[in-house]
């Protein structure tokens, strides 16, 4: 049955990442089991790219493997590997696995095999039980033989990928790289899986490309996502951080000057516009340029022309121009701040970054990555989120975004540790560790217009969160009709998720 299974799902015209989901659902179904996870290989790291039965913000963890023993032992073997019991190598998934969020797994199975595509090592696929004894010899050998069936699905997923390359080509198009392939802008929502389509497009051209969004959102990442599917991409990338840039320097920075141009010009240098001759120039918060640069700059655009400070002849330099700013730039032009003509020139092609408010659950894939960067830097044995955590943070406005997000994390780990938690203990964040400010969380996602009650706000933040989950909850299924499906997707769940948390709230 389970064999019948596989090769249907191999079979038949799938988009890869329901193909590899539905893979891993399979094969929990097949072999009984708790927890089944496909990592692929990169970089020395172990990324998941589909899971089931595990916390959904373990998508977002990225297992090194020289610090974590079994998947190296999986990694480093052609054969399926059993962990008993009683092993005493940790276990990356403990405190992880759906089921049980809160409690340590003392006694389980866990199994694994490598997968190999066109003879290189790919990555690994992982089992795992809470029952003791339920990979037997039986389930070792059918790991196995299923083993060419993962690989083979792993396969098709590449070779659609490629065909998908091909006919874009065909068409002028450039092809959507898949998820896992290189970069860490991390998250599975509509509005970001758009965005990055989007980049994609451009990012074969040389249009100046301008990324605005609010503090925090990550357009260095962006930034370095269309150098690296651009056609200059093994050419330079030079980036200038605008903002701190003295105005007094700031020609010399960008463009160079001569010896003797200045007090202080002692040698000749060159500015950041030749450094990138050839390759890309990043302009990141390009708002806070002086009003005596822009019209330079404004030059170097308009004419590819750069003539370093103290010198009379131009210099011609071949440059694509990224930058972003985290002003309204139209704002600042109708204010008279920022010239009109360069808001033009650099906005050829201008994207919005989404703030992470409107991610959805991306919140909490990214919150696994913090936490996986937090388990390895202070050396505890598992790190991760109670589910009153999780719903704080699904609730807060993030104003910061996924800087505040990652220093948020940060902090609720050492303040763990710090109230006597063992860093050879599963390690659980509460709400209060988060330290996240309850207004505001409760105004995000509660009745519009709404204000909160003094005495309301004095009560414990997890009767807080539960009190909105459930405004929530109900709110989505009255706009959806009554539809659990529908109001997940309004509420950017997945639905089994909003199914257990309505019985938690007794919604069920």
């Amino acid at each position: 049955m389970l064999d019948d299974t596989l090769l249907a799902d191999l079979t038949a015209d799938l988009p890869s990442a329901v193909r590899l989901q539905r893979l891993v659902r399979t094969l929990r179904e097949g072999f009984h089991c708790g927890a089944v996870c496909l990592l692929r290989l990169q970089d020395g790291a172990l990324a998941p790219v589909a899971l089931d039965g595990l916390v959904r913000e373990a998508l977002g963890r990225r297992f090194e493997v020289a610090r974590h023993p079994r998947l190296a032992t999986i990694l480093a073997s052609r054969r399926t590997t059993i962990f008993p019991p009683d092993s005493s190598l940790p276990d990356p998934y403990d405190g992880l696995v759906e089921q049980h969020p809160g409690e340590p797994l003392h006694v389980h199975d866990c199994m694994g095999i490598s997968l190999y595509v066109e003879g290189e090592p790919w990555g690994v696929l992982t089992l795992d039980a809470l029952v003791a004894g339920t990979f037997d010899e039986t389930a070792h050998a059918a790991l196995e033989r299923y083993a060419l069936l993962i690989e083979a699905a792993v396969r098709v997923t590449r070779l659609e990928r490629d065909l998908r390359a091909l006919r874009m080509a065909h068409h002028g198009e450039v092809t959507r790289v898949e998820p896992g392939d290189g970069g860490e802008i991390l998250g599975h929502s509509a509005v970001l899986q758009r965005l990055l389509r989007e980049l994609d497009v451009v990012a074969e051209s040389d249009l100046p490309v301008l990324l605005s969004g609010e503090t925090g959102v990550g357009k260095e990442l962006f930034a370095r996502r269309l150098y690296q599917r651009s056609a200059r991409r093994d050419r330079p990338l030079v980036q200038v951080n605008c903002a701190a840039l003295p105005e007094s320097l700031a020609e010399s920075e960008l463009f160079g000057h001569v010896k003797g141009a200045f007090s202080g010009a002692t040698a000749e240098r060159p500015g950041r516009f030749e450094a990138a001759d050839g390759g890309t120039l990043f302009l990141d918060e390009v708002g806070e340029l002086p009003p005596s640069i822009q019209a330079k700059l404004l030059r170097a655009l308009q004419n590819g022309e750069v003539q370093r400070l103290g010198e009379d002849t131009p210099r011609q330099v071949d440059v694509r121009i990224i930058a972003a700013t985290n002003r309204r730039l139209a704002d600042s032009v109708r204010e008279g701040s920022f010239r009109a003509d360069l808001y033009h020139r650099l906005s050829v092609y201008p994207v919005a970054i989404p703030p992470l408010r409107e991610r959805g659950s991306d919140v909490l894939v990214l919150a696994g990555h913090f936490l996986e960067i937090n388990r390895a830097r202070l050396g505890v044995r598992s790190l991760r989120l109670s589910p009153e955590a999780e719903a704080a943070l699904t609730a807060y406005a993030w104003p910061g975004n996924v800087r505040e997000l990652e220093h948020v994390i940060s902090r609720a780990a050492i303040k763990a540790l710090g109230r006597g938690a063992r860093r050879d203990d599963i390690v659980t964040l509460e709400p209060d560790q988060l330290d996240l400010p309850v207004a505001r969380s409760i105004g995000a996602v509660g009745d519009a217009g709404a204000s909160l009650d003094p005495i309301q706000t004095a009560r414990p933040l997890r009767d807080q969160v539960e009190q909105t989950q459930r405004r929530a909850i109900r709110q989505a299924l009255a706009a959806s009709d009554g539809s659990w499906a529908q109001a997940a997707r309004t509420l950017g769940v997945d639905a089994s998720n909003l199914h257990k948390l309505a019985h938690r709230l007794g919604l069920k």
